[in-house]
């Protein structure tokens, strides 16, 4: 398990969010599933910024919960690509809380999602040169 970190990432988050009730499970707790759907929301940002069109999610990496999401936290995810293959991304993905009436943040899980570029038949195409 990785330890707490209270270091932000560098830049700006790619999304930022407030976790709602309706985010919920019936016992009160923010969903994991809610939160790596945010996670890969902001890694298909990147992926799509990155491949200049469609992408698709072809793998996740094992995520640890390092802390609970309270309904009201500010999330915020921070996405880094880590490496592009001929039509695959590797983007690493942090996701931060920070409690409404508080500045200090907590490292709340990480993972890596693999991308593919696809084209309009959603068949793997090659990324394009860097512009």
């Amino acid at each position: 398990m990785h330890e707490k970190e209270s270091k932000v990432p560098d830049g700006m988050p790619v999304i930022r969010t407030i976790a709602m009730p309706a985010d919920t499970n019936p016992s009160g707790d923010i969903f994991g599933g809610w939160l790596m759907s945010q996670m890969d929301l902001a890694a298909g940002n990147l992926a799509a910024r990155h491949s200049r069109g469609r992408a698709a999610t072809v793998a996740v990496e094992a995520m640890s919960f390092l802390s609970p999401v309270l309904v009201g936290d500010e999330v915020s995810l921070f996405a880094r690509l880590a490496k592009a293959g001929r039509t695959s991304m590797r983007i690493e993905v942090e996701a931060w809380r920070r409690a409404r009436e508080s500045e200090e943040t907590t490292k709340v899980t990480e993972a890596v999602f693999t991308f593919v570029a696809i084209d309009a038949s959603g068949r793997p195409r090659a990324l394009l040169p860097a512009a």
